[in-house]
């Protein structure tokens, strides 16, 4: 099952968000970051703020992450606007295969047709035939999810570039885009170390920072959130003593230690939460009414006095039911593992 950063059951809700960045034309925004890394806001669902895509320029322009199928002929004018025209992409690297990153990853394809797309070898197959990936989005979000993320059309197989636990990007002139495997939000996921900027693309794993208000709160969506390994990513993330952050959902964080720090303290948070709520045998609802109920007071973006479409957006940023849904998918397996006579395999 695939749950990205909509709840199914709050799709069609609207998002509210504000655009903070400069103008790259009709519909698109840009930032340049420095060091010849661009953000550019892929518009998910017609919304800004939701899903950010990073253009690293230089010899071998690498675009990181798609983005949806939708928000494909967004990306190609932002490039476009950046002067990478069909024929300049060198690669295009997806932090994991969930719809919101890498749903627009075969129409990019088809649009810059010199580009090698990367991804994690468990999730090389699903690029090279969604079928199965897609079947499972569509039973979890019905007829929304043509409007939030679009079909992924397959990737051509030899232009897929299968990555290990650790691999190279080559970014031309020296510089280079090292992966390393971070699994715990999924099984599919990587990091993303640019060694010429110091950037780490921390995709989903390290959670979703709301830029407006400082904000991070947790992604863990069934069915491959695990606490244990997530925390294990996190601390290589801090192993490789990243300059910066560059968040999917959304945005720069210089504040490296400190952001992976309280990524790795939210998470412990909900899955105490979500513990205590299974506990008292409250059914999937009103495990995430409480849960939701009892971390408000964590974010400023829940605030009397905060802006509510800001608050509105941040919820479907990190959706409550989505992510105690997956602790509690977790809990049930963690239990199921040590129970008497259970399948150690």
């Amino acid at each position: 099952m695939i749950r990205g950063v909509w709840d199914d059951r709050e799709v069609g809700a609207e998002i509210a968000g504000e655009a903070t960045t400069t103008p790259g034309g009709p519909g698109t925004d840009i930032t340049d970051l420095g060091h010849g890394v661009f953000q550019i806001d892929t518009r998910m669902a017609g919304y800004p703020g939701i899903t950010a895509g990073y253009l690293i320029s230089g010899d071998r322009p690498c675009l990181v992450e798609t983005g949806t199928a939708p928000s494909a002929p967004v990306v190609r004018d932002a490039l476009g606007r950046l002067g990478v025209g069909a024929d300049d992409l060198a690669t295009v690297v997806v932090t994991h295969i969930h719809l919101d990153h890498a749903g627009g990853a075969g129409d990019i394809a088809a649009m810059f047709p010199a580009a090698k797309i990367a991804v994690h070898q468990l999730g090389a197959r699903h690029l090279a035939d969604p079928s199965r990936l897609m079947a499972s989005a569509r039973l979890v979000y019905g007829d929304a999810l043509d409007r939030l993320f679009g079909v992924l059309a397959p990737v051509p197989a030899d232009r897929i570039v299968a990555l290990e636990d650790t691999g190279t990007v080559d970014l031309g002139s020296g510089r280079r885009l090292d992966s390393h495997y971070s699994p715990g939000h999924a099984k599919h996921h990587v990091g993303l170390v640019d060694s010429d900027s110091g950037d780490l693309y921390v995709g989903d794993a390290a959670g979703i920072y709301l830029p407006e208000t400082g904000d991070l709160r947790p992604g863990t969506p069934p069915p491959d959130f695990d606490l244990e390994i997530a925390l294990a990513s996190l601390r290589k993330f801090a192993s490789l003593r990243p300059k910066r952050l560059l968040f999917s959902h959304y945005g720069p964080v210089t504040a490296v230690t400190e952001t992976l720090d309280r990524s790795a303290e939210e998470m412990r948070v909900w899955v105490e939460e979500t513990r205590q709520a299974r506990a008292a045998g409250l059914d999937l609802d009103h495990a995430v009414a409480m849960v939701r109920e009892r971390t408000m007071d964590r974010y400023a973006a829940f605030r009397p006095d905060a802006d509510p479409a800001i608050a509105e957006r941040f919820e479907r940023l990190s959706g409550a039911a989505s992510n105690v849904s997956g602790i509690m998918h977790w809990l049930d397996k963690a239990e199921q593992g040590s129970a008497p006579g259970a399948s150690r395999s």
